[in-house]
């Protein structure tokens, strides 16, 4: 006896949205101990036909960053379920290195994808603490512990030595993305690991996404229009509510001006 009503596929959908690594006072960015459980769930749901995650983030840590790929990847495998990618308006350095994580990776024609690369930034304050009469006084057990401290001055070989670390994780950031996107890469013309970021429609011409399109969008064209999309998404409990809300304006802004310089890298 034929049933009369088809059954309505299931696809189990993730939102990663912010700085990657525990920015601020109350940790609202990406993180591997945040975003775990959700992952966890998302793939966990026997009944989804693949596992969708939304990515908007410019980046931030290279460990959190690798950490939740690598979780992602190994759910993939043990479940047996496909990951789809949708980048929204940035996927770009650890943003882009999660959403190598995805099967298939999807943007909008103006997402900013890509900045495969490594930074480091920080200040000099030498001529700043002379002009106001301030001296610098650091007592180390280590020659190298006070590497790049800002109130000194810059050696050659700390400087060195920071490259070196670069071009380590710049070498990992490079393996994953070369093992994700294999053949589909374009490298003749353009220098994919320099750092340069593009447009959603040129990074499909170089390889690094495949198509463009919007979750809805593509979701129902491969699984139907009536699709149920189940999403799961980290709650706020209540302190933390609570604790955003406070009237600590002076770390608020702090927190508020780290993540919106990382932003503006991309002009957003």
């Amino acid at each position: 006896m034929f049933s009369l009503f088809k059954k309505k596929k299931i696809v189990s959908h993730i939102k990663l949205s912010g700085v990657i690594g525990n920015v601020g006072k109350f940790k609202q960015g990406i993180d591997f101990a945040g975003q775990e459980e959700i992952i966890l769930k998302a793939f966990s749901l026997k009944k989804a036909q693949c596992v969708a995650i939304t990515i908007n983030s410019p980046g931030g840590s290279p460990v959190q960053s690798h950490l939740i790929y690598n979780l992602i990847r190994q759910q993939a495998k043990k479940n047996k379920k496909k990951v789809i990618v949708f980048a929204e308006d940035v996927a770009a350095s650890g943003g882009y290195l999660i959403a190598c994580s995805g099967d298939e990776i999807y943007s909008n024609s103006s997402s900013i994808i890509g900045s495969i690369g490594v930074i480091y930034s920080s200040f000099g304050f030498t001529d700043l603490i002379k002009k106001i009469g301030v001296q610098r006084r650091i007592y180390t057990a280590g020659k190298n512990k006070s590497t790049l401290d800002p109130f000194l001055d810059e050696k050659k070989e700390d400087i060195e030595r920071l490259k070196s670390i670069q071009l380590d994780l710049h070498k990992d950031f490079i393996d994953v993305v070369e093992k994700s996107r294999g053949l589909k890469l374009k490298k003749n013309d353009v220098e994919l690991f320099s750092g340069e970021f593009w447009s959603g429609s040129k990074a499909k011409e170089l390889g690094l996404i495949d198509e463009i399109g919007d979750a809805n969008q593509i979701l129902k064209e491969k699984f139907g229009e009536d699709v149920v999309i189940k999403k799961f998404e980290k709650s706020k409990s209540w302190l933390s509510k609570k604790l955003s809300s406070s009237n600590d304006n002076i770390d608020q802004l702090v927190n508020l001006l780290d993540e919106k310089s990382i932003w503006q890298r991309y002009g957003l």
